[in-house]
């Protein structure tokens, strides 16, 4: 298929409204929306389905642009085929309250599927929205009715490749066989500092071959090319497909086609005319959009009503012919939780229970909640039986069986965490992941971007602190936690024993603003006595009064987690010789800060000064609950190999470590 004159003005009316953009913005990256606007404008006009004045539809095909710093690209695509986007937004790029961010975010331009510009994440995003596809799709299609069965299109840079997390998560897509994951690959050799060839000199088709996917070379600047691609990637249900589309940035630019320097930098006024000219783009005024341009570009929004609608036909029929699947089906959409889903969950654990890891409580607590919740489905690091994170009897995810509920991401926790973020943008379900805490940081970017977008995810965490033990420094984690409790909109919590830790789930799976990133301990935790202590509930808040020595108490004591019941410990001993404690629970800063001040105050009346933290952590941060005068026990060092209870003892961990500390500060004041 050549290209048309109307094919021509609208690529080039993409590739200038983005020059224009970036022109007048005096920021961003003019050089690739010259190379990839043919290929971006083939897929977006002649293959995607996606009603513009619906962006919640569920059986849309799914765009990522995983080259997020190519935003300059995207916005006028949204805009010429009918997003709430308007051109004002266009020329106001980059600027304080626009809709056209520097890079594409998630909920602030409608037709944003995901947030990208960390390279990388997009790509990894986009396999989880794959993966949710297939998931769905397996679960309620049925023969004659296919109700989900859309693609997922990405477009990915040669920096994108180069990061780790592409290839984490590209070779588990080749292992899963998503057949409807489709990369368009932005080859044009050039990077910030120069040609790839300085640092990336590698044969990516090959690579991606030995994944199994099914890999295409083509000219990305070839119209017909890209069309027949495309069509060739869609054939192949058995791999998802990477397109290496060879372009050349800043195409059509005279004296910088090619160049480096057109990667982040405007190209100047006399070069965008140039350009223009050499282009044959006849319009003076910067931001023109030809009326021919817009009506054809316009006819995406006719063309996917008319998609909806034909599936709103089908999913008529799906509802009479399987009502109870199709009730679910909405259900599992809006993530509407069952009448009653956390009804087992009370009485699971008493005080005369033997004692248990919160790791081990979470893992009976999740197969309760996946009992009660079809929609509940998630994975290991390959770390599932030391997490305890596998859903029982409820299969796993594989090209074999797409139904199954437990995801086996192999040693990717990068790529986990970003995969995790596309099931929830994709929808459907509430996705979990979990790891070692100390690998967190293999994966923090990810958390961030989900807390970024506010996606319910549950990340979950186990062998939380020092106690660990044997393991040694490398997997005990010391300064993590405050790392998380820094990052905005995510909410931690970090049980105290197994009562906590259902308290900690039900916050998670009723967190729909947000994603709650669980932190569980590797050893066994005696599960308190809720008759003479406080309810558990009192964590829904973040912090409660677990146990009051009498009214007026002399000190406040703090723990969290395991730490926890060292205090309690330390406040009765505190108790016989006559000093009267309070014992607070602080599982989660985010939940305490966010309730009333008269909470807070009540919780921990600032007329008390005498307090004292206890948590196997990194000190930083405790200063705002115990004041510059309190005294925070915890690790100021990486820690040790041993056994748990010995690094615990030599790293001072311990109820007559809380007392000398108490007898210290009162005799202080």
């Amino acid at each position: 298929m050549s290209m048309t004159a109307t094919d021509n003005q609208c690529i080039n009316t993409i590739r200038f409204l983005a020059v224009d953009a970036v022109q007048k913005a005096n920021s961003g990256h003019p050089g690739a929306p010259l190379g990839q606007s043919p290929m971006a404008y083939v897929l977006w006009d002649r293959f995607l389905k996606h009603n513009p004045h619906d962006v919640d539809w569920p059986d849309r095909d799914r765009f990522v642009l995983s080259v997020g710093h190519l935003s300059a690209m995207l916005y006028p695509l949204l805009y010429l085929t009918g997003y709430d986007i308007s051109l004002e937004d266009i020329k106001q790029f980059r600027q304080w309250g626009s809709k056209a961010g520097g890079h594409p975010e998630y909920k602030l331009a409608p037709g944003v599927e995901a947030t990208t510009g960390p390279l990388g994440q997009g790509f990894a995003m986009a396999v989880g929205m794959a993966v949710a596809e297939r998931w769905i799709a397996a679960r309620y299609n049925r023969l004659g009715y296919e109700i989900f069965n859309h693609f997922t299109y990405v477009i990915e840079s040669d920096g994108g490749m180069m990061e780790g997390i592409t290839s984490e998560a590209a070779s588990l897509a080749g292992t899963l066989r998503l057949g409807k994951l489709i990369c368009l690959y932005d080859d044009n050799d050039i990077s910030i500092e120069g040609n790839t060839d300085i640092a990336f000199a590698e044969n990516v088709g090959q690579r991606f071959k030995a994944y199994g996917w099914q890999v295409i070379s083509i000219d990305g600047m070839d119209l017909s090319a890209v069309d027949e691609a495309i069509r060739m990637a869609q054939a192949d249900d058995g791999h998802p497909s990477l397109i290496i589309c060879k372009t050349i940035i800043a195409y059509g630019s005279p004296n910088k086609e090619g160049s480096a320097s057109t990667h982040g930098t405007p190209l100047g006024e006399e070069e965008v005319r140039l350009t223009k000219d050499n282009l044959g783009w006849t319009y003076e005024e910067a931001f023109t959009v030809p009326s021919e341009v817009l009506a054809h570009c316009r006819q995406a929004v006719e063309r996917g009503n008319k998609q909806q609608q034909e599936w709103k036909k089908k999913l008529s029929e799906y509802q009479k012919a399987y009502p109870l699947e199709a009730e679910q089906l909405e259900k599992d959409l809006r993530k509407e939780l069952p009448q009653g889903w956390d009804s087992e969950l009370e009485e699971m654990f008493k005080a005369d229970d033997n004692p248990i890891a919160t790791r081990k409580a979470s893992g009976r607590v999740i197969n309760k909640i996946a009992q009660k919740v079809p929609f509940f489905m998630g994975g290991s690091a390959d770390l599932a039986p030391s997490v305890n994170a596998r859903l029982e009897d409820c299969g796993d995810f594989s090209f074999q069986d797409y139904t199954g509920r437990n995801i086996h991401f192999g040693i990717r926790e990068h790529a986990m965490g970003a995969i995790a973020n596309g099931i929830a943008l994709h929808g459907g379900a509430i996705p979990f992941t979990s790891t070692f805490f100390t690998f967190s940081d293999y994966m923090r970017p990810s958390v961030r971007m989900a807390a970024l977008m506010g996606l319910q995810v549950v990340f979950i965490f186990s062998h939380d602190s020092i106690a660990v033990g044997e393991d040694g420094p490398t997997h005990e984690p010391v300064e993590q936690l405050m790392g998380f409790r820094a990052m905005p909109n995510l909410i931690t919590i970090r049980p105290a024993d197994a009562t906590e830790t259902v308290e900690a789930w039900k916050v998670a799976m009723e967190n729909s603003k947000s994603p709650t990133a669980l932190v569980f301990s590797r050893q066994d935790l005696p599960v308190l006595n809720r008759k003479i202590l406080a309810s558990a509930s009192g964590l829904r808040r973040g912090g409660y009064v677990i146990w009051d020595a009498a009214k007026k108490p002399d000190v406040i004591i703090i723990g969290t987690g395991s730490e926890l019941h060292i205090a309690l410990e330390g406040g009765r001993l505190l108790k016989d010789k006559g000093i009267m404690a309070r014992v607070v629970s602080l599982p989660s800063w985010d939940l305490f800060d966010a309730q009333p001040e008269s909470y807070r105050n009540e919780v921990l009346p600032p007329d008390m000064r005498a307090r004292i933290s206890v948590e196997a952590g990194a000190t930083t941060g405790w200063e705002r609950y115990i004041g510059l005068d309190g005294t925070a026990i915890g690790v100021s060092c990486f820690g040790a190999t041993g056994k748990g209870e010995v690094v615990y003892e030599k790293y001072g961990f311990s109820a007559q470590r809380v007392v000398d500390e108490v007898l210290r500060l009162l005799h202080r004041k």
